[in-house]
């Protein structure tokens, strides 16, 4: 009984090592396993950031005019494919424009001063006055190179579906102006649409006992437009607003 108790006893001496060695790779391996799971949950969650943002920019895009969500995503795409070329440069000139941006409080253009350059431009006649509805008609007018009068901007028209009404369109400043005296003429230049129309009448209205010309801008058949192109309604103002030559 001594001899077979000596002999598990070195049977077990021997095992040892070899357990000791069995236990240091399973650990060794418990290891390996628990760094790839954290290196995987590390890259899953990089990997959501990552669509996260991409989503984010897409979403904001697709707010602006002209875009739709496909287009948004093709252009965050296009952005991120080349971030120091094209998107970096981008943020920067966008929040440089930003800051440097300020709405004129007498006209409501959009410009680095305030004042614009236009209202404080000494070779513009302010007895006349062109009602805008929204700045990038302003531009528009400024690009065509023949109004020398100054602006003024809305900010919309009245609209009984969007329940916009007089309080909300930018009126408190252009009636200051009107009141000062030395407007001689308003230029109705908006939309031809119900609301553009709708608000035209309105100022007119609000205008006439002011003894102000108000005139609008015509409307009809476009430079180089053909006749068989063209809507009835657009035909039909054309004739009514016919001129003898």
């Amino acid at each position: 009984g001594r001899l077979s108790n000596l002999l598990r006893v070195g049977r077990r001496l021997l095992l040892l090592p070899l357990l000791a060695r069995r236990h240091a790779i399973a650990s060794h391996d418990q290891l390996l396993v628990r760094l790839l799971r954290a290196q995987t949950l590390v890259f899953d969650q990089r990997l959501a950031l990552r669509q996260l943002q991409m989503r984010r920019l897409s979403a904001l895009l697709a707010k602006l005019p002209g875009l739709g969500p496909r287009s948004a995503r093709r252009t965050a795409l296009k952005l991120l494919q080349e971030p120091e070329l094209r998107m970096l440069p981008l943020a920067q000139a966008m929040v440089a424009a930003a800051q440097a941006t300020r709405i004129c409080a007498r006209c409501g253009n959009l410009d680095s001063q305030d004042p614009c350059l236009i209202c404080t431009d000494p070779a513009r006649d302010p007895a006349i006055i062109c009602v805008v509805e929204s700045v990038g008609d302003l531009w528009a007018l400024e690009r065509a190179h023949v109004h020398r009068g100054t602006y003024h901007v809305l900010g919309g028209t009245l609209s009984a579906l969007a329940g916009l009404g007089p309080d909300d369109l930018n009126l408190t400043p252009l009636l200051s102006r009107l009141a000062e005296g030395e407007v001689r003429e308003v230029i109705l230049a908006l939309s031809a649409t119900v609301d553009g129309a709708t608000t035209a009448h309105w100022l007119t209205d609000r205008l006439r006992p002011m003894e102000i010309s108000v005139t609008r801008v015509a409307q009809g058949v476009p430079m180089g437009g053909a006749l068989d192109v063209l809507d009835d309604g657009t035909l039909a103002q054309a004739l009514r607003a016919r001129r003898a030559v």
